[in-house]
């Protein structure tokens, strides 16, 4: 049982069992006394999808690279399944269960689509036929492009390369930082179709997006976060509807968000 603050300052007590991946009051930054996360918070319970949204300059990339180690964290806590995971290396992290994908730089563009796949197994060899086959069932245009270079790859492939990459290792839970980024609008419900399926199959996402009004239709609880504190949360309905949220961080009326969420994009 976990303890919620919505969106309009109320405390929801939910029963949801244990968190998968849990930060609290985590403090974090690149250097030494300059924190970009001021006591941040954020739980994701199994099969969770949860967005992150936010200025620019709250913190989101941050307090996603902060779980995975990529930045220090001085104070405050990350768990995994319970067990404390603050500031381990990725490397090892990836052997726990926890899967990246960082918006920038996520995929080797000299190897070939099937090379990388093979890199994102490299220590658990023995599974790649299986991993593959799952990851061809899930993105069968890359088996279709299987012994092309990654490089020649668009965006909105590359993109997809690199979640397979990360499933490789059959993560609990994903970590996906700004996946629509740079994408036209096609490509982005692309991603975000795919983004859902990969949840699912019982994979556990976090996502940071600057594209709000979509994160919060596919997602099943949003944190917003601001000056590197997690200023609401509550699920899309709710964060879409909370005039404070809208006159903030979406621009856009609520019942804007809740027509769109009826729209079906196109696979």
């Amino acid at each position: 049982m976990s303890e919620q603050t919505n969106a309009g300052g109320q405390t929801a007590v939910a029963e949801r069992g244990d968190a998968i991946v849990e930060a609290k009051d985590v403090v974090a930054g690149y250097i030494p006394g300059v924190n970009i996360l001021n006591g941040c918070n954020l739980a994701a319970y199994p099969g969770e999808m949860i967005g992150i949204i936010g200025p620019n300059g709250a913190g989101k990339s941050t307090l996603l690279k902060a779980m995975f180690g990529l930045v220090t964290v001085h104070s405050g806590s990350v768990t995994l399944h319970g067990r404390e995971i603050t500031n381990l290396r990725a490397n090892k992290l990836v052997e726990m269960g926890v899967g990246f994908v960082p918006q920038t730089n996520n995929v080797f563009p000299t190897l070939t689509i099937e090379e990388n796949l093979r890199m994102g197994l490299y220590m658990r060899p023995k599974k790649l036929t299986e991993r593959l086959a799952a990851t061809w069932d899930l993105f069968p245009v890359l088996h279709d492009r299987r012994n092309q270079r990654a490089g020649a790859l668009s965006g909105g492939e590359r993109q997809s390369l690199a979640m397979a990459r990360a499933l490789m290792m059959e993560p609990s839970v994903l970590l996906l930082d700004e996946p629509s980024a740079g994408l036209s609008p096609v490509r982005q419900d692309e991603t975000f179709l795919r983004t859902r399926r990969i949840n699912k199959t019982g994979v556990c996402v976090v996502m940071v997006e600057q594209n709000a009004r979509r994160c919060l239709q596919i997602c099943d609880r949003g944190y917003v976060l601001d000056q590197g504190r997690d200023a609401y949360t509550g699920s899309g309905r709710e964060l879409a509807n909370d005039p404070k949220v809208i006159e903030l961080y979406l621009g856009t009326l609520a019942k804007d968000v809740d027509a769109a969420r009826d729209e079906k994009p196109q696979a």
